[in-house]
């Protein structure tokens, strides 16, 4: 794998992350950034070297999904059957479908294939396959809808 697209996948996941934490604890969107820039991105934790996420872009996906939340959970929400609401996503699988959602609409550099593959990836580090899978048609339905 290339070293820019390692950098983008650290990126993703560290943006999963990042807005997990701003979902749950609410801090300034300047106090989150600053803190993954400082202690998280490419750091060692417990003994774990992290690839080096390509910041620009792991900022692009938190802020862009914090400033767009109400449109692309309006987005989500449209492709959840009836039975199943936003409230009921587990609040990680949340977070992967914004941010992919968010590359969807925002980044046309990024490739369709490219965002459904890195975002079933991510959701593979916290879900079972099933869950994948859930990750991969939903942001395929999307796809469909914003890129054609």
């Amino acid at each position: 794998m290339a070293k820019r697209s390692k950098s983008r996948s650290a990126a993703r996941l560290a943006a999963v992350q990042a807005l997990y934490q701003l979902d749950m604890e609410k801090p300034s969107i300047a106090r989150l950034l600053t803190e993954f820039h400082d202690h998280r991105l490419g750091a060692e934790i417990e003994e774990a070297q992290y690839v080096d996420a390509e910041v620009s872009f792991f900022d692009d996906i938190v802020s862009g999904v914090d400033a767009r939340r109400s449109e692309i959970d309006a987005i989500i929400d449209g492709k959840l059957s009836e039975q199943w609401k936003m409230a009921r996503l587990d609040k990680t699988m949340l977070q992967i479908l914004r941010a992919g959602t968010y590359e969807m609409i925002a980044r046309a550099d990024v490739p369709t294939a490219t965002v459904i593959t890195e975002y079933v990836d991510v959701a593979h580090a916290f879900f079972d396959p099933k869950d994948a899978k859930f990750v991969n048609g939903l942001l395929d339905a999307v796809a469909q809808e914003k890129r054609g």
